[in-house]
Formats: C-alpha cells, structure tokens, sequence
C-alpha cells in the first residue's frame, strides 16, 4: 500500500528464487510447476491494481502455491503421480479460482506424497523428487502436502494450500515450522482436487502466521454449489480471535493421549499448556473413548474409498506408481465391505462421544506430531520409503479430527535439540474454527524464538 514495493517487484524476486531452489544441493523441491509468464500476468495485474488504489482482498498481490493435488490452470494435474494430467489443465479447482479472484499470485503448484498416501513426502519419480525440510535438508518435509509446507517455510510464499486426510496438512506444517490448519469437513471447497477419500480429506492453508490463517481462512471457507459437503454450513467468523486473554476457555487434555510422544515433544507441550494457563484458560481432564477403535477405523474408512477411487489406477498404472503406493493400496484391497460398514458405526460413535464433550470444554489439545521429523536415507531416494510404525506415530494426533470431521490448527512452539521444529495442535468442535486461531495466536507468543530455516529466501528483499 505504502508503494515501497510492487507485486511485480516480489514476483521477480521468486521467478528467480525458483530457478535457484532447483539447482542448489540438494534441490529443494517444494514447487513442481511453475511458469514465469503466468506469475508475472498476475503479479502485473495486482501492482496496477495498488496503483490505482481498487485492490480486490487482503490476499491481492501475496504469493500462494497449491498442492498438485488441485486442479489449477495451466498446470498438469499429476496429484504426485507420472501417469496423471498427461494434458495441461483447462479448469481451476474452486479454492484455486477464489484465490485468483481474491487477486493472489499463484507461484505454481507444489510437491506432495504421491496420491496423497504417505505422511513422509518421499516421492522417489522423476516428476517430484524428494522435498527437503528447509530446517534441515536432510530430513523429511512430512506429508503428503509436503511441498505446500517446504515452499512455507523456505519463504518462497507465506501461503500454501493443502489437503487432509489423515494429517496431510498439519504433519508437514509441524514438522517444517510453520502453522496449518485443517477445516471442518466440508468448510472449504474440495472440488476440482482428487477426490481420493471423499470422508475424511478437509482443505486447509498452511501459513508463516496464525493471523495469515485467519485471513486466508476468512476468504475461502464458504458453501460452494460443487462441492455439496459444505452447502449447509453456518457462516464462517473470527468472532473473539483477538481477545487479550484466554479467560472462560476451557481446554481438554486426555493426558494419557497426550503423554504417547517423545520426551523432547511432551516437554515443550506441557509447558505450552501452562502458558495457555496463565493467560486464563482453565484445563479440564477429559477421557477420549476408544482412541485404538477410532485409529482402526480411520485407515480402514481413507485406504478404502481410495481403492475404490483409484481401482482403475491400480489395475491399469500399477508398474507407475511409487513402491510404497503399491503397498498401501494392496493392503487397502484386504478390507471388505463389513469392515467398512463397522468402521462408520464406530464414527457415529466417535462423533457422538465428542458432541458430549464438547459440552464441557471448548478445545482438546494435544502435541501435534509426537516426535520430529525423521531423516532422509540415500536408498530413499531411489526406491522411496515406507515404514508403517512411523506412519502410524506421525497419524497418532491426527486421525480424530480426519475421523470425526472436526478442525485442528497445529502452532510451531519450539525446536529439538537437533534443531528440528515441535508443534502443538488445538481442536475444536465442528465449525469452530475461530476458538482455533483465537488459542493459535497465544501459542505463538509463547514460543520465545523463531529460528530461521537452513534454506530460507527473502522475497522482499
């Protein structure tokens, strides 16, 4: 606004920023498509629009990627694959055409786990590579909106969107730093991504701030006619976000839930729990019933509406896919309807414990991941990685609200002693997602430091 600088300045800036993330050592990987010209048309646009003083939103002229999971012109809609979007894409998804609208730069679209089914982002084919935790470059970003959370972090945008199903979103944005915030089902629009598990994926931003969430948030979660998930949702608001206290809230902690994580992670956790104390929350011990059912259930319900998504693909592009792809998917073929009919009578369940519970606290907290992001080996590389105890860690925190529907904002609030980012993770009750911010924004004055990333680039500079 002040005209010190122009869109067209700071999208200059990441054109060639791109070109430099690409042939450093390791490459970074975040953004798999980009495209000079679009990004200059955009960011031309915006400037004349400061010029002129008619500015379309708070979101014109600030640089945003997608996960490739989302349709976004002009880009090829691989969703982490080598077989997809063989074609060039015609049709913007509707959070990528509402960002256009709201006159943000699309800096191209990001890396991610391929097909969305792994939370390391190893992505071994020729179109990805692996995308390297700007924290420590040999460390796995997290997945699978792992290029969203890399290109955060690593400065090259303040805002990405992702997808999440089980932690995609909030595992990467944990483990590179920076915040993430899964919607309530159905809050913002999945249409035009892949509809890989139509039950338990929810679209959220990932961002440098809680209040740069708040924003993007504040602009994309509305009922959209293509997406009939989200049609009959009450208005979206940041009622109460900037209170100065805490005072009235009450946060639950299933101690015993929440103890299930590295020491380094339950220390830092438990103190930001103190700190939510002396800002005036009061914290309530809740039980949450049957966590092993609802961690069963969740894998069941997502690996088996993504069989059923991708069976086609499984037949016809087997010999494509990534090693640990083939993997999940043929575990996935194992479940047979009975056990997914049990599967959603255990999320009736589910949702009607945490309706009760909900009556009695405002918010459940719980560390956001419970350990830190776990080293890259030269055989990843080559052949990928799986490693289903680590998947399952990395899910632990994450499925309820995958499960159950409900929002989850996860903070950055301090570093291992390897100098790896922890987070902390708060949920709230369907549609709630301004209790959310309103705690988020206190979990970040807590952390008394924010280290800056092995890779960082400054885009105003």
């Amino acid at each position: 606004r002040s005209g010190k600088l122009t869109p067209s300045q700071v999208a200059k800036n990441i054109i060639a920023m791109l070109e430099d993330c690409d042939k450093s050592t390791p490459p970074l990987r975040a953004i798999v498509q980009w495209d000079q010209e679009q990004i200059m048309l955009m960011a031309e646009a915006s400037t004349a629009r400061y010029r002129n003083k008619c500015t379309l939103s708070y979101l014109d002229g600030i640089p945003v990627c997608l996960k490739e999971e989302f349709k976004v012109v002009p880009y090829h809609h691989r969703a982490g694959t080598v077989y997809l979007g063989t074609e060039p894409e015609t049709e913007d998804a509707t959070v990528a055409k509402m960002l256009r609208e709201a006159g943000a730069i699309i800096i191209g679209v990001s890396n991610m786990h391929e097909l969305g089914t792994g939370t390391t982002g190893c992505n071994p084919n020729r179109y990805h590579k692996i995308p390297r935790n700007p924290y420590k470059p040999n460390h796995f970003t997290g997945g699978s909106s792992s290029g969203s959370a890399a290109a955060v972090a690593a400065g090259l945008c303040p805002v990405a969107i992702g997808t999440d199903g089980g932690g995609s979103v909030r595992i990467p944005a944990s483990f590179c730093g920076v915040v993430g915030l899964k919607g309530t089902f159905g809050r913002i629009s999945c249409h035009g991504s892949l509809p890989l598990s139509y039950s338990t994926v929810s679209v959220g931003p990932i961002c440098t701030s809680v209040a740069d969430a708040a924003i993007v948030y504040s602009i994309l979660a509305e009922p959209d006619p293509l997406y009939p998930y989200g049609l009959k949702q009450p208005k979206a608001t940041l009622s109460d976000i900037c209170a100065p206290d805490l005072k009235g809230l009450k946060l639950g902690v299933d101690w015993t839930f929440f103890k299930a994580c590295d020491a380094e992670v339950l220390s830092i956790c438990e103190k930001a729990v103190e700190h939510l104390q002396s800002l005036g929350a009061s914290v309530v011990e809740v039980s949450l019933p049957e966590m092993e059912e609802v961690r069963v259930a969740h894998v069941i319900c997502i690996l088996s509406e993504m069989r059923d998504f991708l069976q086609p693909d499984f037949n016809k592009h087997f010999h494509e896919m990534n090693l640990d792809t083939r993997a999940n998917l043929a575990l996935a073929s194992q479940f047979t309807a009975l056990d997914y009919i049990t599967a959603n009578r255990q999320r009736t369940r589910s949702m009607r414990f945490l309706r009760e519970i909900f009556t009695t606290v405002n918010c459940i907290v719980t560390p956001a991941v419970a350990s830190t992001a776990p080293r890259i080996y030269e055989s990843d590389l080559l052949t990928g990685s799986s490693d289903l105890s680590f998947t399952a860690r990395s899910m632990r925190f994450m499925q309820l609200g995958n499960f159950t529907g409900i929002p989850g904002l996860v903070v950055p609030i301090g570093y291992s002693t390897d100098g790896l980012p922890i987070s902390f993770q708060v949920m709230a009750k369907w549609w709630d997602e301004a209790v959310l911010l309103r705690i988020g924004l206190k979990l970040e004055q807590f952390r008394y430091q924010t280290k800056k990333p092995s890779i960082y680039y400054d885009i105003l500079a």
